[in-house]
């Protein structure tokens, strides 16, 4: 194993990525490349169980290399899934704490004194007093 390796190992345990909940296959390429491509299955498709997350990689010749690259991708789309319900849960908690906060006393004075005319606008529809 070399650095490279490592390091992506490492990466993968602190995103709790295991060896055991991805299926790993390989397929014949596509685009260009002529008959190399058309006659090695050099291409890895990599998906996480879990998540229900593939990827394809097609990017070297060499499909250890593409085991490699495409787990290293797999990494980044997990690490950015997970940022985005953070993210998502971090705003939720905002709009919550937002929604239940007092209003400031000079928003207040503004809503009654609109609905104090409001009310005297609605006061004066109605029938006009019989004068008798």
């Amino acid at each position: 194993m070399n650095e490279s390796e490592d390091g992506l190992n490492a990466r993968m345990r602190s995103l709790r990525i295991r060896e055991e909940d991805l299926e790993e296959t390989f397929i014949r390429g596509t685009g260009a490349g002529g008959q190399k491509i058309n006659k090695t299955s050099s291409t890895v498709v990599l998906r996480h169980v879990p998540t229900g997350i593939e990827v394809r990689c097609q990017r070297e010749r060499s499909q250890s290399q593409n085991r490699i690259l495409a787990r290293e991708e797999l990494c980044e789309r997990i690490a950015a899934r997970r940022a985005a319900e953070k993210l998502e849960a971090q705003n939720e908690k905002e709009k919550a704490r937002r929604q239940n906060r007092p209003r400031p006393r000079s928003l207040k004075k503004k809503l009654v004194k609109s609905k104090r005319h409001r009310s005297g606008i609605k006061q004066n529809r109605g029938r006009p007093a019989r004068d008798d």
